[in-house]
């Protein structure tokens, strides 16, 4: 008995810190039942030691790298990882008729792209979940219409099976098609950072595990309501800001 009850105890440290978690926990968060355990404070996300090393995300002994894609963006070009080669860039799941957490994601995306306008060193993935519809002429006018001026921000479109793959299985970020909300498709709200090598990176919680992904879906510069989620762009550009200056050291 007490053999099992170990084997049950590890099961479940595995399962609250493995990747998986985060999306699981966003989609709780949208159906109101996120519990206060769950919440990660980000006034103690700030106090921590910034200048330390962000977290490299390790699954089974391997740091998670981005895997392989090959999609068309925006501008009818084909994009692959290595288009982002020494490049720290960010990645979204979205869909352009999203009514609801895209709207803020997209907003808060084109206020990083203006924090490092003129970088070539920075870049942004966006990957449609809805790309029957989303094609590279749609896109372009959703980029046009969010003000995405960044040569480096590719809004992509392509194979349905392979986004969905590399949104649940690459990233570990959920996507899916539901009928059953607003928009008839679900997905995260959490971006993904990614340094020059192509390895998923974050800062550390106050309890020394890997953030993982920030949220995108709260406007930067929310008013903070106590028991509610908070923002977590001005901390994910304080750590785009490491990456890209470790890159001129």
């Amino acid at each position: 008995m007490n053999r099992k009850k170990t084997y049950i105890g590890i099961a479940v440290i595995v399962f609250i810190f493995g990747i998986i978690v985060i999306p699981k926990i966003i989609d709780r968060l949208k159906r109101g039942e996120v519990v206060q355990n769950d919440r990660l404070n980000v006034a103690k996300l700030n106090s921590q030691d910034n200048d330390g090393e962000l977290s490299y995300i390790n699954i089974n002994g391997k740091d998670r790298k981005v895997p392989h894609f090959e999609f068309v963006d925006q501008n009818g070009d084909t994009i692959t990882e290595d288009t982002y080669n020494g490049k720290v860039f960010l990645v979204e799941f979205f869909f352009t008729r999203c009514p609801t957490i895209c709207i803020p994601m997209n907003q808060n995306l084109v206020l990083i792209q203006n924090t490092f306008e003129d970088n070539p060193d920075f870049g942004i993935a966006s990957f449609s979940i809805d790309p029957e519809h989303d094609t590279p002429e749609v896109l372009k006018e959703y980029a046009d219409r969010y003000g995405v001026t960044d040569p480096d921000w590719h809004m992509m479109t392509g194979d349905r099976e392979e986004i969905y793959e590399l949104a649940n299985v690459g990233f570990n970020l959920l996507a899916q098609e539901n009928p059953n909300i607003e928009g008839n498709f679900q997905h995260s709200g959490l971006f993904a950072l990614v340094d020059q090598n192509g390895f998923i990176r974050s800062r550390k919680d106050e309890f020394g595990n890997p953030l993982i992904y920030y949220r995108g879906f709260i406007p930067q510069g929310a008013e903070e309501v106590e028991g509610e989620e908070t923002s977590q762009i001005d901390i994910l550009i304080e750590d785009i800001k490491k990456l890209l200056n470790k890159n001129k050291s």
